[in-house]
């Protein structure tokens, strides 16, 4: 957690802790609708949330049901490949404050 006056600041400690694989979700908590629109564009992550917490990044949070895995790759389709198995998945999350315990 790190707490940045600017968007771009923001966005250089997501670079800086996160490292390929471990990007599964990233939040920003900001009344600044341009600084969210900017890091939901920006930031590599699988789930980005504005205004939430990441503990909604799950399968049952996403109507998946019972999760068996997380995917931490950008693309995972092994075998015969069309064009569903070549496109990756960014999920925008926007809140209001909402936490899961």
């Amino acid at each position: 957690m790190s707490v940045s006056d600017t968007s771009a600041k923001a966005q250089g400690h997501v670079r800086r802790i996160v490292t390929g694989h471990d990007a599964q979700g990233q939040s920003i908590v900001t009344e600044d609708r341009a600084a969210a629109r900017r890091f939901t564009v920006e930031v590599d992550a699988a789930v980005v949330m504005v205004n939430a917490s990441t503990r909604f990044t799950d399968g049952g949070e996403f109507g998946f049901g019972a999760e068996i895995g997380i995917s931490t790759q950008k693309l995972h389709a092994r075998g015969p490949m069309a064009l569903p198995e070549l496109t990756t998945t960014k999920w925008v999350v926007e809140g209001d404050g909402q936490i899961r315990v």
